[in-house]
């Protein structure tokens, strides 16, 4: 397999520069989605905007729900590429792959090339790690600086680790682990304690601890974190209660985020997310119980409890998303691969069986029960891509290249889930609202207020470039309009009065709030609008 490997290097890294080009150039294919994609996209623009890169604001209200460091970069995506929905999302895309590499590199010094290969191939396959790297939301920067915690801790807990070496990666870990805290809180550093402490008691191996370069490593965490903690906490006194009580202790322990689910709610989006891999489950589970229990370290140990400690800890949380437990995947993705690595043909081609029968069946039900008009066309082209692509692999490996056909196995689940996403843009446009802009711009002016009545849209501040006044809801602004009550309108009486008092305006509202304010009286011009929302005037025909 070495010698193969080295033969069709050429071949490799056409392959690598085709799969990155898609990773990348698919980024603008699909308008932002609320809530994540717009909300993120459009902090980040308002912190370009204003040059404040310490007080976080949404919709120009102060917003302490999570730390900056993804809208640091994405603010910086801006300055460099300017504003669009490829730049919001570039360092989705970037944290993905850069996990991804950086597993396949702990897995290259672990186990060797064809490990690390099937490393990458388990991880770009996997549809939530494909669909999470392409999604702007917090959740994929935060895997991708877990993925580094991980990859680092691996590095330098090998045998044949200098101490140099083992120093260097710790404190790698430790950079990555400021990062995780950075970008969405203290879960960043609690994940990858609780792994810790539970494959300690489970490996009984409390030497461990004293390799972990803990006051170095402490040091360099705080000196990455502390600086944005203290000013934001000296500018806003307000923020470390709302941060730390609020947004870490309360949304874990209470359903005060209104996110609630049963503890099996993680259960079908693991089964979803890995599942190309997921008839290897049994050979993972041998893999563990055969694993060198004599072995000062025992890394396929550390990655089982890696990804079954996470996944607890937000089974048992009050609040839960899809998106909580993609940190889970680096590790289970090296899992796959060392399944990949002991697979015989014969095991491999039951496996290819499953996984042609599932597509073939995706397929047919796509074209049974879909109308040719809508996003189930999608996704039986996503199904008719991953069926052609497993043929191939089968047929390779009946030929006896057991390798190429894991490649294409691959290939073939990622072009499909890429598929699948890009024809998103179907049902996405229309919740993105990004058709409303061009009539809104026709009629908008610099000074002209815009309201938001009773809800916060996710999308249209992003694409019109404006924030927009509350009114009467503030949803998950309340804390803002808290701290700044001059920046909102907390009745419809002080809207309507704005209304009919103040300069020309638009206003942006559901149709019952339209219908109830305009039997009121209030001179509401239709401007545009949609299924969900509708925009209107204080004024006839063009802007005065």
């Amino acid at each position: 397999m070495h010698g193969q490997a080295k033969a069709s290097a050429p071949a490799v890294w056409w392959l690598v520069a085709v799969v990155l080009a898609v990773w990348f150039l698919t980024l603008n294919i699909r308008h932002l989605l609320p809530s994540d994609e717009g909300r993120y996209a459009e902090i980040a623009r308002e912190m370009f905007a204003s040059g404040d890169w310490v007080t976080i604001r949404y919709n120009g209200l102060k917003y302490f729900e999570k730390p900056p460091f993804h809208l640091w970069m994405t603010a910086l995506a801006y300055q460099a590429f300017g504003i669009g929905d490829w730049q919001a999302r570039l360092w989705v895309a970037i944290s993905g792959a850069a996990g991804l590499l950086l597993t396949m590199w702990a897995a290259r010094r672990w186990y060797g090339d064809r490990v690390s290969w099937f490393t990458g191939l388990a991880l770009l396959a996997a549809p939530t790690w494909n669909i999470g790297s392409h999604f702007n939301s917090l959740d994929m920067g935060v895997s991708g600086a877990l993925a580094g915690v991980l990859a680092g801790f691996l590095l330098a807990q090998h045998p044949q680790a200098s101490l140099q070496s083992r120093r260097r990666w710790m404190l790698f870990a430790w950079g990555a682990m400021a990062l995780a805290v950075l970008t969405k809180g203290l879960i960043g550093l609690v994940l990858p304690g609780l792994v810790l402490v539970v494959y300690s008691l489970v490996a009984r191996d409390w030497v461990l601890w004293r390799r972990l370069h803990i006051v170095s490593g402490t040091i360099l965490f705080l000196l990455l974190t502390a600086p944005w903690f203290w000013l934001i906490s000296t500018r806003n006194p307000e923020f470390a209660q709302f941060f730390f009580i609020h947004e870490h202790w309360q949304r874990y322990t209470s359903s005060v985020h209104q996110r609630s689910a049963p503890w099996w709610y993680f259960g079908p989006q693991l089964i979803a997310g890995f599942l190309p891999w997921l008839g290897l489950t049994p050979r993972i589970c041998a893999l563990l119980r055969n694993s060198g229990q004599a072995r000062e370290f025992r890394p396929e140990l550390l990655l089982a409890v890696w990804a079954g400690a996470i996944l607890v800890f937000f089974s048992l949380s009050g609040s839960k998303l899809p998106g909580y437990i993609l940190p889970v995947f680096p590790a289970l993705a090296l899992l796959a691969a060392l399944a990949l690595d002991r697979i015989d043909a014969k095991a491999w081609q039951r496996q290819l069986l499953g996984m042609l029968l599932l597509a073939g069946g995706g397929l047919l039900a796509t074209l049974l029960l879909q109308r040719s008009d809508d996003y189930g066309l999608w996704l039986g082209a996503a199904c008719l891509v991953i069926l052609l692509g497993l043929l191939l692999a089968w047929l390779c490996n009946r030929r006896g290249q057991p390798g190429l056909s894991i490649t294409l196995f691959a290939l073939a689940w990622f072009a499909g889930t890429t598929v699948g996403l890009a024809g998103h843009q179907t049902l996405g446009r229309s919740n993105s609202g990004v058709d409303l802009v061009p009539a809104i711009e026709a009629v908008l002016t610099p000074q002209m207020p815009i309201y938001s009545v009773r809800r916060l849209d996710h999308t249209l501040p992003f694409y019109l470039r404006r924030t927009m006044i509350m009114v009467e809801a503030p949803d998950e602004l309340a804390f803002g309009v808290e701290q700044e009550p001059q920046k909102w309108l907390p009745t419809l009486a002080a809207f309507s009065a704005a209304w009919t008092t103040g300069p020309p305006a638009l206003a942006l509202m559901s149709r019952d709030s339209y219908q109830q304010l305009k039997a009121q009286g209030l001179p509401m011009f239709d401007l545009t609008g949609d299924e969900k929302r509708l925009v209107v005037t204080n004024f006839p025909g063009k802007s005065p």
